[in-house]
């Protein structure tokens, strides 16, 4: 299955369950702008500045934790934290919304 990262007009090939966060930095996807790169907790769930947007797919996606919940209250439906999402199908995504 794959991952589209729209803004960077790249594919990527992943199995099934993957973490979008490791996916998108182990290929080269800056998911983080300028203070997210200062700031993040490496993929722990706890700052939120990961947040991509999904596009399409995101039936194939794992149910936003809690911490996504309160994070995200006030941001579109189809914001996600990638450390928090996992990918079960193919998926479009717009990295830094």
């Amino acid at each position: 299955m794959t991952i589209e990262f729209v803004n960077e007009h790249r594919e990527v090939v992943v199995a099934d369950g993957a973490n979008l966060r490791q996916k998108a930095l182990q290929n080269g996807i800056e998911i983080y702008n300028w203070t997210g790169k200062l700031t993040n907790c490496g993929g722990n769930g706890q700052c939120g500045t990961c947040i991509v947007e999904i596009v399409e797919g995101m039936e194939n996606l794992s149910p936003k934790t809690d911490f996504e919940q309160r994070r995200l209250k006030k941001k579109p439906e189809s914001y996600r934290l990638a450390c928090q999402t996992l990918v079960n199908g193919p998926v479009k995504v717009k990295t830094k919304p």
